[in-house]
């Protein structure tokens, strides 16, 4: 497969060939399903966490004695069934992070990329050229490779002058070559990827 790659003009300036082993990898969507499903269970906190009657404050003394009164026999005021008591069945602490095999990970990889190659919604930047970092020119960039919706932006692990051009433009997430993972390169419309983050990703994953 071969893919244009673009200036900062927009224009495409050459076609490079691509691996197949990445670029052309017949989608698993189960796959890619179980890995973002993993990712997004490894970032939740697992911090939720209600009272149980034995937690809850207070209750020590029975109420009332058990016979003769005519009401309902009660134990505690901290009962579930009363208000202010323990919750039953509520949340604990816990960890909802699972395990996934390596190979699904990077099946998972190669499958999103070789989906967006084959939409056309995978762009190539030869580069973003800045000195220094000018948030302005990079919308501008954005602009003429048509990104203008939302956009993940990969670049290679030392253009860390384009990280910060680009971080604080809305709808535009950018991450570095080393930090591909799957929830952020399905979540968008356009993946743009420097030929250096190109270079780099396709190294590691054509292993």
């Amino acid at each position: 497969m071969k893919i244009p790659v673009r200036n900062r003009e927009g224009k495409t300036i050459e076609e490079i060939s691509v691996s197949p082993a990445v670029f052309e990898v017949e989608p698993n969507e189960a796959v890619v399903h179980q890995v973002v499903k993993a990712q997004l269970a490894a970032a939740r906190r697992g911090t939720a966490k209600t009272k149980t009657r034995a937690e809850v404050r207070g209750g020590g003394k029975k109420p009332w004695r058990q016979k003769g009164t005519g009401r309902a026999r009660i134990g505690s005021i901290r009962a579930p069934h009363w208000v202010g008591g323990g919750t039953v069945f509520g949340p604990t602490p816990r960890d909802y992070s699972f395990n996934v095999p390596k190979k699904m990970r990077r099946l998972a990889l190669k499958s999103i990329l070789s989906a967006k190659a084959k939409e056309g919604r995978l762009i190539v930047l030869d580069d973003f050229g800045l000195a220094e970092p000018k948030t302005k020119e990079a919308v501008q960039i954005l602009k003429n490779l048509e990104a203008t919706t939302k956009t993940t932006v990969v670049v290679g692990e030392n253009q860390d002058t384009a990280v910060r051009s680009v971080r604080n433009i809305d709808n535009v997430k950018v991450i570095y070559s080393t930090e591909l993972n799957a929830y952020d390169l399905l979540d968008n419309e356009y993946l743009v990827m420097t030929r250096a983050a190109l270079n780099a990703v396709e190294e590691g994953l054509a292993k």
